[in-house]
């Protein structure tokens, strides 16, 4: 009963007050960002969510967009200034979430939703993690969050979704608190920020190039698609 009929009921009283609630915090976040990065004040990033069914999630800008002289972007620690790193440290870059969760796109507690770069590669398995609405937090953030292997992150994906309840979801948002306040496992160790699903199988040597290359396109194929 919890799963299918509260479990939403609960999204959506935590995320409608914690946005009426925060608003001054959102408002002045939004002003800091603004005078520090300039505009976008928000991030919107393609992910993928329950069923693989794409959505836009929000959150606050924390990088710039500077390129190199042939317009690409220059890798991500090359973008993230001492402003952006404070507030990815203590995670209020993700507040404008609450606003999918809110809308329904997202929970308070499920998989974090990865990139649609990652999803193309996870196996019939690791696609279990997309049967709910991936998660503000869950139960690999409190485990490690980024600074634990990805097979680690899909371990523990799967373990939730095998008994989700009311406790559960109290007990990982409560130790959430308690990470965020720590500023523990932000990003991979050695990296400004998490590595790639799909890097990290290449780097590891799990699939080839080729195979790789072949994901990448499938994931820009499902992006083109979903912006029509």
């Amino acid at each position: 009963m919890y799963k299918s009929f509260f479990k939403r009921l609960f999204d959506i009283i935590i995320s409608g007050t914690m946005l009426i609630l925060l608003s001054p915090v959102l408002a002045y976040l939004a002003y800091s960002i603004k005078k520090n990065l300039g505009s976008p004040v928000i991030f919107s990033q393609i992910r993928p969510g329950k069923d693989g069914k794409l959505f836009r999630m929000f959150k606050f800008r924390s990088m710039t967009d500077a390129r190199d002289a042939n317009g690409k972007l220059l890798p991500d620690e090359d973008r993230l200034p001492p402003f952006g790193k404070k507030l990815r440290e203590s995670s209020l870059d993700e507040l404008p979430e609450l606003w999918n969760i809110f809308k329904g796109d997202m929970s308070c507690v499920g998989p974090r939703p990865q990139l649609v770069r990652d999803m193309v590669f996870f196996t019939p398995e690791e696609m279990k993690r997309q049967s709910v609405y991936p998660g503000l937090t869950g139960l690999a953030q409190i485990s490690g969050r980024n600074n634990i292997s990805w097979k680690q992150k899909f371990f523990y994906d799967l373990k939730y979704i095998k008994d989700i309840n009311f406790f559960e979801d109290v007990r990982i948002m409560w130790r959430t608190v308690f990470k965020v306040s720590a500023k523990e496992d932000i990003a991979t160790d050695g990296m400004a920020t998490a590595e790639d699903y799909g890097d990290w199988l290449l780097g590891s040597g799990i699939i080839t190039r080729a195979e790789y290359d072949a994901k990448q396109k499938e994931a820009l194929k499902l992006l083109e698609e979903f912006r029509g």
